[in-house]
């Protein structure tokens, strides 16, 4: 968390191996990320990282269900089995009548589920969340965050999201404070926001109980 300019983008372009440091190293599952050679850290990244976007970053031409398939295809996973991986995350996320709908026909808050899709979709280690709700109206923000914290949880991994919102913030477990490139505080948090739950009468509440009692599941988390 911090201001703009503070450094968060560039600390997680350097977790994500987007960028290298100049000096220490960047371990996750014990390989030396900023270590790795340029075909090595694409492999890497398509096995272990996922990433949701601001701006979302659909690409415009593709349906919700391929755009969510895309890392399926680099991991080759066959393709049916990639489709009913994609069409059961896309349900998960409240998104099962949206499934051949390409980003223009989306709103922007159904665009940034499809992309929470696509980084979940894998089952990665890591998801890096770079101002995934700075276009979302607050309520829409309410439900993204819900969906991204709920999936992280029920997958055992690990979310890490940029923010300059201290509320946002305080739903994580820990939060690092950044100024001008340097670690001002680091601490968990005691006491989390709580996430309200969705109405009953939401279609996103709707899809993901559904979800959860689909076999379809099985099929996304083996």
């Amino acid at each position: 968390m911090g201001t703009s300019g503070s450094g968060k983008s560039t600390l997680l372009n350097m977790l994500a191996g987007l960028e290298k440091p100049t000096r220490g190293d960047i371990i996750i599952n014990k390989h030396k990320v900023n270590k790795l050679s340029e075909k090595k850290l694409a492999v890497f990244r398509q096995k272990y990282i996922g990433f949701v976007f601001q701006s979302y970053n659909l690409i415009p031409t593709l349906t919700a269900a391929e755009n969510v398939a895309l890392p399926l295809v680099f991991r080759r996973i066959w393709k049916k089995k990639r489709a009913r991986m994609s069409n059961a995350m896309l349900r998960l996320v409240g998104l099962g009548d949206r499934m051949r709908h390409k980003p223009t026909q989306m709103s922007g808050g159904q665009q940034q589920r499809v992309g929470i899709a696509r980084a979940f979709v894998a089952k990665p280690a890591v998801v890096f969340a770079d101002e995934p709700t700075g276009n979302l109206d607050s309520r829409t923000t309410t439900e993204v965050i819900y969906l991204m914290k709920k999936m992280a949880n029920d997958n055992n991994l690990t979310l890490v999201i940029v923010t300059h919102d201290r509320e946002i913030a305080g739903y994580a477990d820990r939060i690092i404070e950044l100024m001008d490139g340097n670690v001002i505080a680091d601490y968990f948090v005691e006491k989390k926001e709580e996430i309200p739950p969705l109405t009953p009468a939401d279609e996103e509440t709707e899809n993901i109980e559904y979800m959860q009692k689909n076999e379809d599941l099985g099929e996304l988390l083996i």
